[in-house]
């Protein structure tokens, strides 16, 4: 494994929150499961989870304050990836046809 160059642990710690909360938007996860899961201390977790919120990352349910989902700005972003994948797609198909089609 490569030597880790840059290391910041709490920075580290929040983007394994993000990826612990993938998959549990419908129930979410409590501060303590993540906390267990990444054996870390709950409190360094509920900081983590409140950084998460100030940029959108990660929400409390809003059915349950204590239990976290990730937040809709991931989603989007996400979503903005996959779009531009699509335009991406289209304009080489377009260059593809006009280099394939037969000469007239």
């Amino acid at each position: 494994m490569a030597e880790k160059k840059y290391n910041s642990s709490s920075q580290e710690r929040g983007y394994r929150v993000l990826l612990l909360l993938a998959g549990h938007e419908f129930d979410g996860l409590a501060p303590g499961q993540l906390a267990e899961a990444l054996k870390t201390n709950p409190s360094n977790i509920t900081r983590d989870l409140r950084v998460l919120q100030e940029v959108g990352l990660a929400e409390p349910l809003p059915t349950d304050q204590r239990r976290w989902r990730l937040g809709p700005k991931l989603i989007q972003v996400a979503t903005q990836f996959q779009q531009s994948l699509t335009e991406i797609k289209r304009r080489a198909d377009e260059v593809q046809q006009r280099y394939t089609r037969t000469p007239s």
